[in-house]
C-alpha cells in the first residue's frame, strides 16, 4: 500500500471521512529530512489517521516506523536510529486556538483548510533526529596530551614567586 499521497489535502473533509491514508514514502522524497541523514537510501512507513475525538476536537493521528541512517558524532561511522512516532495532532487554524488544544495533543496548524501529508510526516521525523547523533554504545576515549609520568609529577604554584617578594619585602 504505497500509493502516492496527495500534494494537499482539505483537512475538513478528511476529518468528516474520518480518511486514513497508510504506505510507505521513500527519504528521497523528503529533502528536508535528507539533508540530516547520511544516505537518502531508505523510506518510512506511515499511518495517518483524520479523525474527531469525543470532546469534538478535530486531529490527525500519525505514526511512523522507520530506521534512519545517520553519522555518530563520537565514531564518524554510519548508524541505524530506529524511530517509532506515534503523536496526535490538534488542527488548528489560529495560533490562539493551540491553548484550548486537550493534554497529549500536539498543535498542527492548518493553512487555507489544507495540509501537505508528506511534509507532516517529514517534519515528524525531522523533529526525531537527534541534535547529535550518537550511536548506542559507542566510546570515545580522550586524548589530552598529557602522559602518566606528567600527571604524576607535582605541580609548581604559580603563587610561589609572589610568597618570596613578599619575604623579600617584609625583610627590607
Amino acid at each position: 500500500m504505497s500509493a502516492a499521497l496527495p500534494d494537499r489535502v482539505d483537512v475538513a473533509r478528511q476529518v468528516q471521512a474520518r480518511r486514513i491514508y497508510e504506505g510507505t514514502l521513500p527519504f528521497i522524497a523528503m529533502p528536508r529530512l535528507c539533508g540530516l541523514l547520511a544516505t537518502s537510501a531508505g523510506e518510512a512507513r506511515y499511518h495517518a489517521q483524520f479523525d474527531r475525538d469525543e470532546l469534538g476536537v478535530d486531529y490527525l493521528g500519525v505514526r511512523v516506523d522507520c530506521g534512519l541512517p545517520l553519522v555518530c558524532q563520537r565514531t564518524l561511522e554510519v548508524f541505524t536510529l530506529p524511530v517509532q512516532i506515534d503523536e496526535r495532532l490538534g488542527l488548528i487554524v489560529d495560533e490562539r486556538d493551540e491553548a484550548a488544544l486537550p493534554a497529549g495533543y500536539e498543535p498542527l496548524l492548518v493553512e487555507h483548510g489544507t495540509i501537505d501529508l508528506a511534509a507532516v510526516i517529514e517534519d515528524e521525523l525531522i523533529l526525531a533526529v537527534p541534535v547529535v547523533p550518537t550511536q548506542p554504545g559507542a566510546a570515545l576515549d580522550w586524548v589530552d596530551g598529557s602522559t602518566d609520568e606528567a600527571a604524576e609529577a607535582p605541580r609548581a604554584n604559580p603563587f610561589a614567586v609572589l610568597a618570596g617578594l613578599k619575604k623579600d619585602g617584609a625583610a627590607r
